[in-house]
């Protein structure tokens, strides 16, 4: 297919390089067995309150990233705030977070009254910047929430020692990261907390949910409390023979037995998933390096097993950075490319992150998150990278005749005037 990348665009009028879309593959999964324990915990009037299917999978997904304890909630932004009402942080602190993710990461924050303070992300990761960070911090700060985002890993050891220096507790967002290892050992381990979500669009999914993970006996303990309304692990309804402690304020933030079915099956086949969309992320990497303007996101330094929420591909360099991402996107789509989307830019730019500027702060220069990612990242969703490698090769083709008519985009672009 090599000798049509130099051809007509079809946004332009000429012929589309595919003949049949290329889609990203059905999500989230279904199959016969899972369907049936549905059923079963539907009869069992067994639905909630801690039941053996939540505790198993808690137990499961703790041991699969290498923690003692798993306590799984309704979605991935209460586990972040109880996460932080664990560890203490409240009015009058700050919480250092990326100035690239999804809002949830800052309004956990927010709702427990800390302010939040952005700092920009690296430009080959995305993820958050450590000495960004570093320089962020005032006497104030009492945590840092770095977020493992699509395709890559913020830099664990490097974010842990300086948090250590200053005693910042770490909050590892691990929503987009389910199953990913940094240095052998896996997401959500290294910090004090690990907060994964389940939401439909992840990569295990359950429609929504959420779980906090943690190697420390006393916050697991807090964290469970914190979600259901003060009672302690294992202690059956109504039966409560403790409470929480003094200033622990506690909610309803419980899971269901659904999702604890739903998500143990997946769990069993996450391995074998993430090897195939590890290996076409490296084949698409290989047949795109040479196309000029066009960049992968890169693995995070020390990542071993990376989990993909998907897979950010910038445009920020030579020709192809003077053309719009959307036109970009227009013109891949024609192509007959239909898994490719725009990301979410900064948070606080965001039109639903409406919070009084007084609750929050940008910490320096975030020029990254600004340009590299609010007007030149697309990105693959993980659904992307579970096609054939055919598939794979023809988006590679894609990318390349888009980038080899950047000169007439620019004069599409100057005629349309987006």
């Amino acid at each position: 297919m090599t000798k049509t990348t130099d051809s007509k665009l079809a946004i332009l009028g000429g012929e589309a390089l595919c003949s049949k879309p290329v889609n990203a593959i059905p999500w989230p999964p279904v199959d016969d067995e899972t369907a049936e324990q549905l059923k079963q915990v539907y009869l069992s009037r067994n639905w909630s309150f801690g039941g053996p299917e939540e505790m198993k999978f808690n137990q499961e997904f703790a041991k699969f990233h290498d923690a003692e304890y798993g306590i799984s909630m309704a979605n991935g932004t209460v586990t972040l705030e109880c996460a932080l009402h664990a560890l203490c942080v409240g009015r009058g602190d700050e919480v250092i977070v990326p100035a690239y993710t999804w809002m949830a990461t800052a309004m956990a924050a927010r709702y427990v009254g800390a302010q939040i303070v952005f700092v920009d992300v690296e430009p080959d990761t995305l993820c958050m910047n450590p000495k960004k960070f570093e320089a962020a911090i005032t006497d104030k700060t009492k945590a840092v929430i770095p977020v493992h985002i699509l395709g890559s890993m913020a830099d664990m050891e490097a974010i842990l020692a300086i948090a250590k220096k200053h005693n910042i507790y770490v909050i590892e967002d691990c929503a987009h990261m389910q199953g990913g290892k940094w240095n052998g050992k896996g997401v959500g381990s290294w910090g004090h907390v690990g907060s994964f979500s389940f939401q439909q669009s992840k990569t295990l999914a359950s429609g929504e949910g959420g779980i906090c993970i943690t190697n420390d006996a006393d916050l697991a303990d807090k964290i469970a409390r914190i979600k259901h309304i003060g009672y302690p692990v294992g202690a059956k309804q109504g039966a409560a023979m403790t409470g929480p402690q003094a200033g622990l304020i506690c909610h309803n933030y419980r899971s269901t037995e659904f999702q604890a079915v739903i998500l143990r099956g997946q769990l069993k086949h996450l391995p074998e998933l993430l090897e195939k969309y590890s290996s076409n992320a490296k084949y698409l990497a290989e047949l795109t390096k040479d196309i000029p303007g066009i960049r992968l996101q890169k693995p995070g330094r020390l990542a071993t097993r990376q989990g993909y929420y998907g897979l950010a591909i910038m445009f920020d360099e030579g020709e192809l950075a003077k053309i719009d991402k959307e036109i970009i996107l227009k013109a891949i789509n024609k192509e007959g490319i239909a898994c490719l989307y725009g990301v979410y830019g900064p948070v606080y730019k965001h039109i639903l992150f409406n919070l009084p500027q007084s609750d929050w702060r940008i910490a320096g220069d975030c020029s990254v998150t600004d340009i590299t990612v609010d007007k030149h990242t697309l990105s693959f969703p993980h659904q992307a990278l579970g096609v054939s490698r055919n598939d794979i090769e023809i988006i590679a083709d894609v990318l390349r005749k888009v980038a080899n008519n950047a000169g007439e985009l620019i004069k599409y672009q100057s005629e349309n005037q987006l």
